[in-house]
């Protein structure tokens, strides 16, 4: 990514998060949700918006459908917050990566006792 692109990314990254935080976007399916990284497309009319959230299957459905229920406010905000010419298309991911350490983790912590325990 150019640096203006890691910069737009960056600021929507920040932007939503203002809103969630704020209790801007209250739809009561979103729940608690952090997002992790937004990948913005080279012409700058895509952008990919990550998220890690807490819970179940159906808990993580639930946060993307209030997310994307969301996205014309989203949409509206930013370009009124951040002043460009055009702003990107929005759509929001489910950032499995933070899942995955969080096993690694636990695998790498359970062989480590049962290495404890052989000495």
């Amino acid at each position: 990514m150019s640096e203006r692109t890691q910069r737009v990314a960056e600021s929507i990254k920040e932007e939503i998060g203002r809103m969630l935080e704020r209790g801007e976007i209250k739809d009561p399916r979103i729940g608690f949700i952090t997002f992790t990284d937004v990948d913005v497309s080279k012409d700058m009319r895509h952008a990919g918006v990550f998220f890690s959230a807490l819970g179940n299957e159906k808990e993580k459905t639930s946060a993307i459908e209030g997310l994307n229920s969301a996205r014309g406010y989203i949409r509206s905000e930013l370009g009124r917050r951040l002043r460009m010419k055009y702003i990107p298309e929005i759509e929001f991911k489910f950032d499995e990566s933070v899942e995955a350490a969080a096993r690694i983790s636990k695998l790498i912590h359970k062989l480590h006792k049962s290495e404890q325990k052989i000495d």
